[in-house]
């Protein structure tokens, strides 16, 4: 699995960077992470508001911090 986190490295994105991961460890998912802090880059998912998690390539949720649990629902 691969999880990527678009944004421009602001406390949000660090947030949901630390969140993502921390969910993926509490269900045992061995996920490879990436930041995505290039704007052209982030404007090719059709992100409009950061921060955003993309899980395989697409899009999950954008704009705001979910929390652990909702994260873990976004990746099973």
């Amino acid at each position: 699995m691969k999880i990527e986190i678009l944004g421009m490295g602001c406390q949000k994105c660090k947030a949901l960077d630390n969140a993502a991961k921390q969910a993926a460890k509490e269900l045992g998912i061995d996920a490879e992470f990436a930041k995505v802090e290039d704007i052209k880059a982030i404007m090719q998912y059709g992100v409009m508001t950061t921060p955003a998690l993309v899980v395989d390539g697409v899009v999950k949720v954008s704009g705001k911090v979910p929390n652990i649990e909702e994260i873990k629902e976004l990746l099973k």
